[in-house]
């Protein structure tokens, strides 16, 4: 979506953290937030008290229902579906911010002849959610002064999730909540200071600050800055990775911080073609299972072991400071690229990381204002182009980059794989709250593994016993890419058909049955729906 593109792509909240508490109107969708966000889950809370109304759309019965005005439990997948039917009754209820529309957005004759088709009875039809909640909860919205619209990877990890982005901007657009403070449409980033990582550069189209790589002018910049010519042609995501390295086009990888293995769909394949490489390094603070498979480790420094910066969700750039050294042969990570970099023949030049972080705001405007004496004690949000900046709370007050900011006609499409008679059952995964990611940090602390030990998969009670299965069970649970065996916990939250895994475990890894379908844009895959079925086991 034009003019929204460098914020949307970024992953980037449009909004503040504080400002949650003064929203009159807080739609979350997608998003597990009390156990994937607990903080920014206490806000909620805190006004939902203060008198805020909550929206809560997810296929399960997560713990920010019960905070809920109106809980939509649409089908995994059918997000697009659910967002135009609301988008329906706010065009026909007039609803919209025309001036908004006529002075800031261009192409809405186009949505509107989209959604004329997906009205309340339709989205039911497709979502599974009653009309009359659907009507109910785009009046919500539609009527609201200060609302604020909070998604994760339950909206991304789908084989169409960039329109399932675009529809939530499109929401947002007609009815003016972009640009204020308390509005806006807000990601919540899946991982610590994963936005200071993509703001620099660590995606493969763009250099840092979201710097085009085919554009002449960019590279020229960067070439000038880095004193050695530059490749115009966009590198590969993550996921592409993987495929080029099973194809034999990709001989070898270089993975930090990051554990593939545990993360990545379709898990065997994952790990085969990991072998395929001829030479596979690994950086990174633990042994993890993609560790296990490198042909050299390299030790890295945790985060109170460095020096720098991290960036949180709501693009507040914060120091980090050295707490205690690393133990043994570890380093920090900038310590180990330079070291690696003279290996090869080129020197950086950056004895202190400060003075990488003074580059980037030569590069980049959003942080020429921001320095470490000025971020001492508080962060700042970029942009933030002067030295005497206060930085940017929320963006696009007074317009969007491009000018006008351009509505997109999204097309329903449903998931790429869907339940049959083979595969009766629709698999969704995600995050607990007292496990973090793949494990590695939190799965090595007693305290956390007495709260959560094991994996489980969630059932709904009409399912468990047709299956003859009570809690406790171990069931055998296979996709098209393989089986795993894991206890079950027969719960209300799911909905008939559909069942739940949390992917921390190795285990039980969740992520053996998940599919690799991807999203044609953000080639990001679709973790969140896959069809499977499921086995009571003897004993």
């Amino acid at each position: 979506m034009a003019g929204l593109a460098a914020v949307f792509g970024s992953g980037a909240m449009t909004n503040s953290l504080p400002e949650i508490e003064n929203h009159d109107v807080i739609f979350v969708i997608g998003s597990n937030t009390t156990e994937t966000h607990p903080i920014i889950g206490l806000k909620m809370k805190k006004a939902v008290r203060g008198g805020a109304d909550l929206i809560v759309a997810d296929p399960r019965k997560i713990d920010l229902v019960r905070f809920s005005s109106i809980w939509l439990q649409h089908r995994p997948g059918t997000d697009v579906a659910l967002l135009n039917s609301m988008m329906y009754v706010i065009v026909k209820e007039d609803l919209l911010d025309k001036k908004f529309i006529e002075t800031w957005t261009e192409g809405f004759g186009s949505l509107k002849e989209s959604i004329a088709s997906f009205t309340p009875e339709e989205g039911e039809r497709i979502t599974g959610v009653p009309a009359e909640n659907i009507i109910r909860a785009a009046r919500l919205y539609g009527n609201a002064v200060r609302p604020g619209i909070y998604y994760t990877m339950g909206i991304t990890q789908h084989s169409h999730g960039t329109d399932n982005v675009c529809s939530i901007a499109n929401l947002a657009l007609m009815t003016g909540n972009l640009g204020r403070e308390s509005t806006g449409v807000n990601p919540l980033r899946g991982q610590n200071n994963v936005q200071g990582a993509t703001d620099m550069g660590c995606i493969p189209d763009f250099y840092p600050g979201y710097q085009k790589v085919a554009l002449p002018g960019v590279g020229k910049k960067f070439e000038k800055a880095w004193g050695t010519k530059l490749s115009d042609r966009p590198g590969l995501t993550a996921t592409e990775m993987t495929i080029a390295a099973g194809e034999g086009k990709l001989k070898a990888m270089y993975i930090m911080g990051e554990n593939p293995v545990m993360s990545d769909p379709d898990m065997n394949h994952t790990i085969e073609t990991l072998k395929k490489l001829d030479f596979l390094i690994v950086q990174d603070i633990f042994m993890t299972e993609t560790a296990e498979l490198a042909d050299v480790v390299l030790p890295a420094a945790c985060f109170a072991e460095k020096d720098g910066t991290f960036t949180n969700t709501d693009r507040r750039v914060q120091r980090v400071r050295k707490a205690v050294e690393p133990p043994e042969e570890a380093k920090e990570d900038s310590l180990i690229i330079i070291e690696l970099a003279k290996r090869f023949g080129y020197e950086i030049g950056a004895d202190l990381i400060e003075d990488v972080f003074h580059e980037a705001g030569e590069l980049w405007p959003a942080l020429a204002g921001i320095t470490y004496k000025r971020i001492a004690k508080a962060g700042l949000q970029w942009p933030c182009p002067t030295l005497n900046h206060p930085g940017t709370p929320y963006l696009f007050k007074g317009g969007f980059p491009r000018g006008k900011a351009a509505f997109s006609a999204i097309k329903y499409l449903p998931p790429a794989e869907l339940p049959d008679n083979s595969y009766p059952f629709l698999l969704s995964t995600g995050r607990q709250l007292f496990q973090y990611h793949t494990g590695s940090m939190t799965r090595r602390m007693d305290a956390f593994c007495d709260v959560s030990p094991d994996a489980f998969i969630e059932v709904h009670p009409e399912d468990a016993e047709k299956l003859d299965v009570v809690d406790g069970d171990i069931v055998k649970v296979t996709s098209r890419r393989g089986s795993i065996e894991v206890r079950a916990f027969i719960s209300g939250r799911p909905s008939r058909g559909v069942v739940f895994i949390p992917f921390h475990y190795r285990e039980a890894a969740a992520n053996v049955l998940t599919s690799s379908f991807l999203d044609p844009v953000s080639k990001i895959p679709e973790l969140k729906v896959c069809a499977v079925r499921l086995e009571k086991t003897e004993g």
